[in-house]
Parts: structure tokens; sequence; C-alpha cells
């Protein structure tokens, strides 16, 4: 029997109303539900947007089997984490297997087995190297990403591209206003995944003597909340704190305020706009 320490991943859910049947427990197809969602955000773990990720590999993974194998009921409310790990990779085949705990109660187990296949035809084709040895190294928990600093000639294509897609497409903000002559001098900040796509960045400039001014901070949004962005801003951080600053300051995004918190940042002064954005100035001291 799978016990929690058998487990790198987990997601966790509350089980809700919309989902118990008149017996009062969850309905049986829910858990098949519940183990699919895990998955999804299994490759938001492995720092894969899913989408572009298969497209890149050149191919996507299709359900071949799934079974369930229930040992005691979740009820309205639960907090329920689904534990998840790749089991076995063959030629084309992925084996997932999963465990649904209430604390430490073990309540569901699972098996998935995926297909690796061509999308056109759904023929199967051999599981890439990149995405074998992705799968072995995160459940041997190795990292997954890379952060790495460095120039705009050196990292400016991949924080580039995705500084286009959060602040121009999903923010609109206008293409004039992104693009300035920081870029060029500033100390830039990339995390990247195996595939070598950019999924956060930053940047780090000098605002004054002793000062730091971190901005264009942007996280792929399939990746937003999985550590990538404080990644991120850690190692402009290390740099800043390495070239002899005692404080760093941001425009933070109001709906980003919270995050910047965790991270030790305090406001200063009144909220602004910016870009049409609501933001407030923070600092924290090195």
């Amino acid at each position: 029997m799978p016990r929690r320490s058998d487990f790198r991943f987990f997601h966790r859910l509350r089980v809700r109303w919309a989902e118990v049947d008149m017996q009062k427990i969850v309905f049986n197809a829910h858990y098949l539900m519940y183990f699919d969602t895990a998955i999804a955000d299994y490759w938001r773990a492995l720092a894969l947007p899913y989408e572009e990720s298969m497209v890149a590999m050149g191919g996507d993974l299709y359900v071949r089997k799934a079974t369930i194998e229930f040992n005691a009921s979740a009820r309205v409310d639960d907090v329920i984490d689904v534990g998840m790990r790749c089991a076995r990779i063959g030629n084309s085949s992925i084996h997932f297997e999963g465990a649904l705990f209430r604390g430490d109660a073990l309540l569901v187990t699972c098996e998935l087995v995926y297909v690796f296949a061509d999308p056109a035809t759904q023929t199967s084709r051999q599981v890439p190297q990149v995405l074998r040895a992705l799968l072995t190294d995160y459940e041997a928990r190795e990292p997954v990403f890379e952060v790495v600093a460095g120039s705009w000639d050196e990292l400016g294509e991949g924080a580039g591209a995705l500084r286009r897609e959060v602040f121009i497409e999903e923010q609109k903000v206008p293409v004039d206003m992104e693009w300035d002559e920081h870029d060029a001098v500033a100390v830039h900040g990339v995390a990247r995944n195996r595939l070598g796509r950019v999924i956060a960045t930053g940047r780090l400039l000098s605002e004054a003597p002793g000062i730091a001014r971190v901005g264009r901070m942007a996280v792929h949004r399939a990746m937003r909340g999985g550590g990538h962005g404080a990644s991120v801003l850690k190692l402009l951080e290390d740099a800043a704190r390495a070239r002899g600053d005692c404080e760093v300051r941001l425009h933070a995004q109001q709906s980003a305020e919270a995050f910047y918190a965790r991270l030790g940042y305090v406001p200063s002064g009144e909220p602004f706009e910016e870009a049409g954005i609501g933001h407030i100035e923070m600092r924290r001291m090195l």
C-alpha cells in the first residue's frame, strides 16, 4: 500500500458539495477527475507548460488505461491530498501511480497509463529522451529548471518573448512602454525549463548608490504559483547584494502585492497607476 512518503508531488483540494452523492460521500466518477486534475498540476511541477511543451517534443499523451481502487470514502469539506508519481517509462508508454490521502489515511489509489503519440495519427512514438530524463530526475528529487543571470545579449531572446506574452499580449501594456534603453545595461534573470523555455524573468538596475531597482518581473501564465518568480527575484537580490547594494525597490502590481510581501517587501507611499494597472512601491533591505 502506498504511503505519503512515497510521493514527491501532491495536489491539494477540498471536496465540494456538488461532488457528493445521495450517500453523502464523493461520487465514484469524481475520483478519476481528482487524479486527472493532479496530473495537470504535475506537469506544472515539472516546469512544463503542457500544450506548448508537447508541441515542442513533437507529440502528445493519450490515456490508454485508467484504474481506480477504493479503500475508503471522502466526504464534503474533506481536505485531501492527491499524490502522483511516475512509476515506469516504457518505449512509448508512461505509467503513473496515484494515491488520495486524508491526512495520513489512504482513501483511493489509481494507475494511469499514457502513450506518447503523433497527434495527427495517434500512432505511438518513443518517449523523447528529454522527457524521460525529466521525469526520472523529478522523481529522484532533482531540480527540473535552472535560474541564470546575464546580459540582454545573452538572455534577451527568451526573456523578451515571455515579457511580450505577459505584458503586451496578456496585460495590454503599450509596446512603446515595454521596451526601453535600460534592457541593454540591466542584469537580467531567467528561470528556464528543461526544454530551454523561459518561464520567468526579471531585471536589475542601479537606481542610486547602494539602491537596486527590480523590474519587468514576469512569469508564464501556466507556471504561476510554482516558485519560479521567487527564484528569479532571489537571483537578482543576490546580484544586488554582491555588488554592494543594501536595498531593493520595485513597483509591484497591486495584484502581486501579497507575493512580494511574503518575500519580505513592504509598501512605501501611495498606490499609483502605471500603463493603466494599479501599482505600489515596495522595498526590502538586503
